[in-house]
């Protein structure tokens, strides 16, 4: 396996700006390949899909192309990808179209482990429909998220239950796979969020089992576009249609106006691009994608110990969690200082990281409001030791 993260650094030219971008939690650099396509194809005369002449056929290339490649990456199959502007916005279709049928009494499991935008969609559609939500909590020392809990939390009346893939915040890795066979021997409809796993932790729909898998490209670089991907076409056809056009199928169901092609074109480069992060890896886009991000892996899992290690041996540092299976990404506090303040003088010293106050969501669920907020680390396919190295000498010029 070949890494080379020389090789990688020279393809975002982001990276000319300067500075230490350890903010991946929020999407990555775009790569210049995939700023090209999008430029190449707003440049190319398209039109709307379904009609006879080229504009309209080319149309119909460019989303077939990103249903494909979304498909190559999740291992499903491209008839079940549905396509959307971002995956707040996807799973609110979602929850909305299978909210008509609860009732009274009905619920869904959530967990604490989730970033808000994922959670917000199922706590409104359950608040309308008047169903309850049940919490899947985390273990505030380990940022663990146990998968036994789900035995009880599941029950009859039990509608969907929905699971982060990992964690951008604390980059814990929970074990869907449980989560996800107790909610398929109940019967119940499970919904996992891979955006924060996609890019660093090779997936397969088919083994994970999970009914639906939401994805975003702009956590790899991609355009501003996301995919909730089904793991067969039956699943996808018995969710109540949102779509304008009442005699639409497939993945059209679930899908609102127009795509926007150029858009569409740089999310199939992206997965190009992630396909070619290991400039070793050979055959379909399928399997170079899994070597690729089996690469990455491995590459990541030294910077993640790097970081993890020098942070811990600072004295005035807390490192939140410590889970077994991780993604490249943390959080911290720093003793006697917000982590606003933090975050400020880490920016005067080129260091991009963001600082939660803790008042909501996953950081108010682990206290850290009443310690000044936490700070959230984020690693990127083109992050290297001497930025770790970097972000600790900022640190220790803390007065």
């Amino acid at each position: 396996m070949a890494f080379d993260v020389a090789r990688i650094r020279g393809l975002y030219p982001g990276l000319g700006a300067g500075g230490v971008r350890l903010d991946g939690s929020a999407g990555m650099l775009v790569p210049e390949e995939v700023a090209s396509a999008v430029c190449t194809a707003m440049r190319t005369p398209v039109s709307a899909p379904g009609g006879a002449f080229p504009a309209s056929r080319r149309a119909d290339g460019f989303l077939a192309e990103a249903r494909a490649a979304v498909a190559d990456l999740v291992g499903a199959r491209p008839e079940t990808v549905v396509l959307g502007p971002n995956t707040a916005v996807l799973l609110t279709r979602l929850a909305d179209a299978l909210a008509g049928t609860w009732t009274l009494g009905d619920d869904v499991v959530l967990s604490r482990l989730d970033e808000q935008g994922t959670q917000a969609p199922w706590l409104r559609a359950a608040r309308r429909a008047g169903a309850d939500v049940r919490w899947g909590e985390i273990d505030i020392e380990t940022c663990e998220l146990p998968a036994w809990q789900y035995e009880e939390l599941i029950g009859p009346r039990t509608k969907a239950v929905a699971v982060t893939a990992a964690s951008g915040a604390v980059g814990t890795r929970p074990d869907v796979d449980t989560v996800v066979g107790i909610a398929r021997r109940a019967g119940v409809l499970s919904v996992v969020d891979a955006t924060h796993a996609a890019p660093f932790v090779p997936l397969d729909l088919d083994r994970l089992g999970a009914d639906v898998l939401a994805v975003s490209a702009r956590a790899w670089g991609g355009p501003e576009l996301s995919a909730l991907v089904f793991r067969d076409a039956e699943t996808l056809e018995r969710v109540p249609s949102v779509a304008l056009d009442p005699a639409a199928s497939g993945p059209r169901r679930l899908e609102l106006g127009p795509h926007p092609i150029p858009q569409l074109a740089g999310l199939v480069t992206s997965v190009e691009h992630l396909a070619r992060l290991d400039d070793a890896a050979a055959g379909s886009r399928r399997e170079r994608l899994l070597t690729s991000l089996g690469s990455a892996k491995s590459y990541h899992a030294g910077l993640l110990a790097q970081l993890s290690t020098e942070l811990r041996a600072m004295r005035r540092i807390m490192v939140l969690g410590d889970a077994t299976r991780r993604i490249p990404a943390l959080a911290f506090t720093v003793a006697d200082r917000t982590a606003t303040e933090v975050a400020r003088r880490l920016a005067e010293h080129d260091v991009c990281v963001f600082a939660e106050q803790g008042a909501d969501g996953l950081f108010a669920s682990l206290g850290v409001g009443e310690v000044g907020g936490a700070l959230r680390v984020g690693l990127a396919h083109y992050t290297t030791p001497t930025e770790i190295t970097a972000l600790i000498h900022a640190l220790e010029t803390l007065p």
